[in-house]
């Protein structure tokens, strides 16, 4: 036990009251406390009006929203309309006749095969 003897325990009695007075001399009479408990009291009302606020224009928002989904919608509803009649409008197809001249310097006939991009000489001798 820590305390055996009268003695001790005045001696601690004394430590308690002392710390008590200390404490209440110390203290700043609740002016701050009380400045911070209103401060918070009114930034929790200005939050509190502000989410009422949010919540009242999201319906506007989610209107407007629906409005704007809607528009695109049919925007492209009649791009893809717009798209498909051309799609299925007939192409003209222009006939002419193809000069002999615009097929190069071999005439009219294609040439039998295609020349390798790179001459392998030893090719000839391996077959």
């Amino acid at each position: 036990m820590l305390f055996t003897t009268p003695t001790q325990w005045f001696a601690v009695a004394v430590a308690l009251v002392a710390g008590w007075l200390f404490g209440l001399a110390s203290h700043p009479g609740g002016k701050k406390w009380k400045a911070r408990y209103l401060a918070e009291r009114d930034a929790h009302a200005d939050t509190t009006k502000r989410a009422t606020e949010l919540e009242r224009d999201r319906g506007t928002w989610d209107r407007e929203r629906t409005d704007w989904e809607r528009q695109r919608a049919d925007w492209e509803r009649d791009r893809a309309e717009r798209e498909r009649e051309r799609a299925a409008a007939p192409v003209v197809v222009e006939e002419r006749p193809v000069a002999a001249s615009s097929l190069g310097t071999g005439g009219i006939f294609s040439r039998p095969a295609a020349d390798p991009a790179v001459r392998d000489e030893d090719r000839d001798r391996r077959i």
